[in-house]
């Protein structure tokens, strides 16, 4: 991720504030009940602070990323510099919850990067993933943060199969917002400055046009199945035979 994003966004961010109302829509109470939980790629610490305001839970946050982890907005959760791939036995099936927001589309090798999650993943827990949606949409603006793929449903189911995990709750959202995601692209097509493009394609521009982004952002139901800016999937680690 540029870490111009990790300057941009914050917690009154339409699109954030958005993202975390799906979750508690979605596997809200999941949260509620669960103890251990952990966040791979967390960045600066967004929805950490979050599920500490929302629920009073502290999330254990993975980041290789110093410059965002030492802007971490987190006020109780505990932040490492970890590579999971490391599968530190410490470590191993420790969290019942394991977060995966908007990373896997930054992964070459999604099949290794989800073996290596599984193993700090208990039996029977829940890795609830947010990625970008819309194989139309990809644009400048995903090459310039570092995205790799945009996701559909069938796409997500099948890499899910291959790692032996099983789909909960899904639904995409952001529906209302698909106008503004195709403006983007088309706005942003043949800039050459990434710097530009990453601040362009995030930026709110002003706190009235970030409130109007909120209110349109949901009309939209969740869960629904239809088609949206994202996709977020709570999927289950199978038990071993």
């Amino acid at each position: 991720m540029s870490d111009q994003w990790f300057d941009i966004a914050d917690l009154n961010h339409f699109w954030i504030q958005r993202r975390f109302e799906v979750l508690q829509r979605l596997k809200g109470t999941l949260i509620s009940e669960t103890v251990e939980m952990a966040e791979v790629g967390c960045g600066h610490g967004l929805l950490q602070r979050q599920i500490e305001d929302a629920y009073g839970k502290t999330v254990t946050g993975f980041d290789l990323n110093d410059y965002a982890l030492n802007r971490n907005v987190s006020r109780r959760s505990k932040l490492y510099c970890y590579d999971i791939s490391s599968d530190d036995e410490a470590m191993k099936e420790r969290y019942d919850i394991i977060f995966l927001f908007d990373v896997l589309e930054h992964v070459v090798e999604e099949d290794r990067f989800l073996e290596a999650l599984r193993f700090h993943l208990a039996p029977g827990g829940r890795l609830i993933v947010n990625v970008p949606a819309g194989l139309w949409a990809y644009s400048s603006y995903d090459r310039a943060v570092g995205h790799i793929r945009r996701y559909s449903i069938a796409t997500l189911r099948a890499v899910a199969k291959r790692n032996d995990l099983e789909f909960d709750a899904w639904s995409y959202w952001g529906m209302p917002l698909l106008p503004v995601l195709l403006l983007r692209k088309l706005w942003l097509m043949g800039w050459r400055d990434q710097r530009k493009i990453v601040s362009t394609g995030i930026d709110a521009r002003s706190e009235s046009m970030n409130e109007l982004l909120t209110k349109i952002s949901r009309w939209e139901a969740i869960p629904q199945k239809l088609l949206g800016t994202s996709l977020m999937a709570v999927l289950r680690k199978k038990p071993v035979g």
